[in-house]
């Protein structure tokens, strides 16, 4: 939509407030709300006030005053306000050179498109995430100088067969790694995950499938359709408010942690990519899987440089319980046609050129987006720009494998700490076209280190005592 048409629209609704919202570093989107008879075309230009320097890893006091610019094109009625609200995502800018702002994440991947574009390679990335989450009815967490603890609980979780329950304990709890497709009752979340899909749909967000995940105690998985990389970060940072939002409707809380559970699956988020130009697919030929030698390179780009894309793909301390070898989760960076112990896999669902595309397997939800999507294509782009070779398929059971034939696969990083040792050795492909620049990454890293690695490395961990308490 033109402004003019926003404000069109607004009226149409008896839109009351306007809530205008954009992404912080970390990846959490954040807001600020006004009647909507302060929103005006010349807003779309010139952008409303905040204060940068209370937003996580952005800017220093005596630099705070910053402007969110509405993206006309992002309009939505919020589905969950009492009052009428109109729902625009914000570019930012520096108020004195109206310059995009370089530490703004959306701003990087508006970039990393741009950039495509600029070498001739193509015109369009496409990606589609698979975001998991969990659905827990209680979820309490503390920690002190003294204490630190966490409990969470689902009706669903295997752990509550034998409990007492209101009514009387009606069974059907998913075992440990038995979640993935059952019918209901085992499937409790049924119509949760429907309503949550149909108002992502009524917001204008495709959806092709949710269903049950792997896990005990309400894992699940809503499937959106792929689209270009800056709308499906904005799509995603949608679905993750509307997930969260029905599920504390009904009385449930959601999160993306990527490893909640101890003993069972994690929540990942698979990122299918593609690279299209002049509307024409550019992964599909005749080589591997179906695959061209184009597409080969992106993998061969994607895998040369996984151990620095974790510091955004996996950019947690608790992402990386999840990514541990002999689990789930593929940590060993090699590729597949169908193999999901992959890091990287071609799907085979169907036989179509428009179909072809990569999945990286190793993401998970916690990511800011923009980032994530913007640091896969570049590296993607590398491979391509400089053809690097992604050696040959895996098609065997990388887990199954002996340890001579494990010893030659490299491995994703085992910790958050080692994923910006990577980052901060390997980020020359980043700065291309001014993508990245060297202030972001370090502001990245440095953030990360300061106020995650070293505030986890810190505390004791509860299970600390279970080991040394009666040394």
């Amino acid at each position: 939509m033109t402004p003019k048409q926003v404000l069109e629209f607004a009226k149409k609704n008896n839109v009351e407030m306007v809530d205008l919202r954009f992404t912080d570093w970390p990846g959490q989107q954040q807001h600020c709300s006004y009647p909507i008879s302060e929103l005006s075309e010349d807003i779309f230009e010139d952008g409303m006030g905040f204060d940068g320097s209370s937003i996580r890893g952005w800017q220093a006091i005596n630099e705070s005053d910053m402007l969110m610019v509405p993206d006309a094109n992002t309009a939505f009625i919020d589905p969950f306000f009492q009052h009428p609200t109109l729902v625009l995502t914000c570019d930012i800018v520096d108020p004195i050179t109206k310059e995009p702002y370089s530490r703004d994440p959306r701003w990087i991947a508006r970039k990393a498109e741009n950039y495509l574009k600029l070498t001739g390679i193509g015109d369009t990335a496409f990606f589609g995430p698979e975001a998991e989450f969990f659905l827990f009815n209680n979820a309490q967490f503390h920690t002190g100088t003294n204490e630190g603890y966490y409990f969470l609980d689902s009706e669903e979780g295997k752990w509550r067969s034998g409990a007492e329950e209101e009514g009387g304990n009606l069974a059907y709890k998913p075992r440990h790694k038995e979640g993935y497709f059952p019918v209901p009752p085992t499937d409790s979340l049924q119509d949760i995950r429907s309503e949550m899909a149909l108002e992502m749909q009524r917001l204008g967000i495709d959806i092709e499938a949710h269903h049950h995940e792997v896990a005990t105690g309400g894992q699940c998985e809503i499937d959106m359709r792929f689209d270009t990389l800056v709308k499906m970060a904005d799509q995603l940072l949608t679905y993750k408010y509307v997930v969260k939002n029905v599920a504390r409707k009904h009385g449930l809380a959601a999160t993306f942690m990527p490893k909640p559970l101890f003993e069972d699956n994690g929540t990942g988020m698979h990122v299918h990519q593609s690279i299209w130009k002049d509307g024409t697919p550019l992964f599909a030929g005749d080589g591997y899987a179906g695959f061209s030698q184009l597409g080969l390179w992106y993998i061969g780009g994607i895998l040369k440089h996984s151990r620095a894309i974790a510091a955004f793909s996996n950019p947690t301390t608790n992402s990386y319980k999840r990514l541990v070898p002999g689990f789930e989760a593929p940590v060993n960076l090699a590729y597949s046609s169908r193999n999901r112990s992959a890091a990287c896999r071609i799907p085979m669902y169907s036989p179509s050129p428009k179909a072809k595309r990569i999945e990286v397997r190793y993401p998970d939800p916690s990511c800011n987006p923009y980032l994530t999507f913007a640091v896969m294509l570049m590296a993607g782009l590398d491979g391509i720009e400089n053809k690097i070779d992604p050696g040959q398929p895996l098609d065997k059971d990388i887990y199954g494998l002996s340890a001579e034939e494990a010893q030659g696969i490299p491995t994703m990083p085992g910790s958050l700490d080692v994923a910006l040792d990577e980052l901060e050795i390997n980020h020359d492909f980043l700065l291309r076209g001014d993508v990245f620049t060297e202030d972001a990454l370090h502001t990245w890293i440095e953030y990360k280190r300061e106020n995650e690695v070293a505030q986890v490395a810190l505390r004791p961990h509860p299970h600390e005592f279970e080991l040394y308490f009666d040394i």
